[in-house]
C-alpha cells in the first residue's frame, strides 16, 4: 500500500472516533463590508456594512474542525447567560458537536468582531472575561470529566487564555489515572506553559514555542535547541512546531521531522492552529503514528489558510487534497 492510500484509509476512520475538545469557547463575529472613504471625523475607513454572520471560534472551532473532518466531537467550556452564549450553543448543536458540557456561567460569552472589507480585516474588537474558572464551575467541570472521559479516544486542550484551561484544572485531570492515559494534545498560550507538563503533545507556532522554551527560534539550529528544550521542560512526549510558510516540524523521542507547507495560497491564517490539532489528534485516533498525523494536519491546514476568516476542512477536502499527490 502506497503512503497516500494508507494516509486515505486512516481519515476513512475518522467517523469511528470520539474526541473531547476542553476549552475557551468563543463566538466569532463577521460584519462584511466596503470602504471608499475615510471619515470627516477622523482619519478612519468608513465601512458600508453589507452583511453580519457568526462563526465558530477557539475550542469551538476546534469541534467543528472535527466534526467537518468525519470525526465525533463533544466540548467541554462555558458561555454566558446572554444572547451571544445561545447562539453560540445553537451554532455547535447545528454542526452535530456534543454541547453537553458547556456550562453556563454569569459572565458574559467571549466574543470576537471582525469588519472585513475588500477581503481585509479593517479593526477588530473583543468582549470577554479572562479570569479563571473557579469554584462550583471549576468543580462540576472537574466532575464531568471524570465521568465522560472514558468514551473518548482522544482529548484536545484549546487554550486561548479566555479563563477555562487553568493549572487548577490541568493538574486535577492529570491526577485521575483514566484521563491520565488518554492521548492529550494541547494548543498552548503564552505564559500557560508549565500548566501542561505531563500531556501527550503540544502544538505551539514559533513565537509560542520561542517563549515557552525560552529561547528565540531564528534558525534550523535554534528551531531545534527550542523543540527538544520544551520536550524536556514538559515532560511531554512530543511537540509539533507551526511554523506557517516553512510547514511544520515534529519533534518526537529519538527524531526530528520537517514537513514543507501544503498552502497554494495564503490569504488568512485565523483558526489554522485549531485545524492542525484537530486534524493531527484525530488522525492519531484513527491509527496514524505521529510522523502519518502530522502530514494529515498540514495538508488540512494547506486547506483553510487560503479561506478568509475562520474556516474548516472538510473530509472530502482532505482526501481530495492526498489524491492530488499522486
Amino acid at each position: 500500500m502506497n503512503v497516500n492510500a494508507n494516509v486515505i484509509s486512516i481519515i476513512e476512520r475518522f467517523k469511528d472516533k470520539n474526541i473531547l475538545v476542553i476549552g475557551d469557547l468563543i463566538l466569532d463575529l463577521y460584519v462584511w463590508g466596503k470602504v471608499n472613504r475615510i471619515s470627516p471625523e477622523a482619519p478612519v475607513p468608513v465601512v458600508e456594512v453589507n452583511n453580519e454572520s457568526f462563526r465558530l471560534g477557539g475550542a469551538a472551532n476546534v469541534a467543528h474542525n472535527i466534526v467537518s473532518l468525519g470525526g465525533n466531537a463533544s466540548v467541554v467550556g462555558i458561555r454566558g447567560q446572554d444572547g451571544a452564549g445561545e447562539e453560540l450553543a445553537n451554532e455547535l448543536a447545528l454542526r452535530g458537536v456534543n454541547c453537553d458540557g458547556i456550562f453556563v456561567t454569569d459572565r458574559p460569552t467571549t466574543i470576537k468582531t471582525r469588519v472585513i472589507a475588500h477581503s481585509q480585516q479593517v479593526v477588530r474588537f473583543d468582549r470577554e472575561d479572562s479570569n479563571y474558572v473557579r469554584g462550583k464551575t471549576l468543580k462540576g467541570i472537574i466532575a464531568y470529566l471524570q465521568s465522560v472521559v472514558p468514551g473518548f479516544d482522544g482529548i484536545i486542550l484549546s487554550d486561548y487564555k479566555k479563563g477555562m484551561i487553568s493549572s487548577a484544572l490541568v493538574k486535577h485531570m492529570l491526577k485521575q489515572p483514566k484521563i491520565k492515559k488518554k492521548f492529550i494534545a494541547v494548543d498552548p498560550k503564552i505564559g500557560h506553559f508549565p500548566y501542561y507538563k505531563g500531556v501527550s503533545m503540544i502544538t505551539p507556532n514559533v513565537k509560542e514555542a520561542s517563549d515557552g522554551s525560552g529561547i528565540e527560534i531564528r534558525d534550523e539550529k535554534s528551531l531545534i535547541r527550542a523543540g527538544k528544550a520544551l520536550q524536556k521542560r514538559l515532560s511531554c512526549g512530543s511537540v509539533l512546531i507551526t511554523r506557517g510558510k516553512h510547514g511544520m516540524s515534529l519533534f518526537e523521542k529519538k527524531r526530528v521531522m520537517h514537513i514543507q507547507t501544503r498552502a497554494q495560497r495564503v490569504y488568512d491564517v485565523t483558526g489554522a492552529g485549531d485545524t492542525v490539532i484537530s486534524a493531527l489528534t484525530l488522525a492519531h485516533a484513527s491509527g496514524a503514528n505521529l510522523e502519518e498525523a502530522a502530514l494529515i494536519a498540514n495538508h488540512a491546514a494547506g486547506i483553510v489558510v487560503g479561506e478568509i476568516g475562520t474556516a474548516v476542512a472538510s473530509r472530502e477536502q482532505l482526501i481530495q487534497s492526498f489524491k492530488s499527490d499522486v
